[in-house]
């Protein structure tokens, strides 16, 4: 009995191979979703609507990510977005902070959306943590958060459940 899911390879899929098109690389990530075709088309889309541009700083959005990504010790969407959240102005110290729940470091406004984030990963609750954004963000902004904890859950879930691991 196979222990991990085939990889589709990008001759199979014209949709799998424009991704890896664009990104000049393969994405194990991708070519596993790509079992289920239909979901990789839709998901794609999704996932650019709640990370790329809107009413949150991208900064904020990658320390919410990685919060929940170092919470669920989910090697493929940490090492995706260390990078992706140097980009966006998190430094390593600011990395190793995130890792250990150092959060004093941090802008209210950044320790109220982390803890939010971390709340929700480890209970699927906001309840302790949730009023706290309110006072740094606007009702889009929350559920915009809101949205990125529950996008950096669905995909830490599912590389952790099917042991998706990033390119060496």
């Amino acid at each position: 009995m196979p222990t991990a899911i085939k990889k589709v390879d990008p001759s199979q899929n014209e949709f799998l191979a424009s991704l890896e098109e664009k990104s000049k690389k393969p994405s194990p990530f991708f070519r596993t979703m790509a079992q289920r075709a239909d979901v990789l088309k839709n998901f794609v889309p999704l996932y650019g609507t709640i990370m790329g541009p809107g009413p949150t700083d991208r900064r904020i959005k990658e320390l919410v990510y990685l919060t929940c990504s170092y919470a669920n010790e989910c090697a493929f969407c940490t090492s995706a977005h260390v990078a992706s959240g140097k980009k966006a102005g998190i430094t390593e110290e600011e990395l190793r902070a995130l890792q250990t729940d150092q959060d004093h470091g941090f802008t209210e406004a950044e320790r109220a959306a982390i803890q939010y984030a971390r709340e929700l990963t480890q209970t699927a609750s906001g309840d302790d943590s949730r009023e706290a954004l309110f006072q740094h963000f606007t009702d889009e902004q929350v559920v915009e958060i809101t949205l990125v904890a529950a996008m950096s859950n669905f995909t830490n879930r599912f590389n952790n459940g099917l042991q998706v691991m990033p390119e060496e």
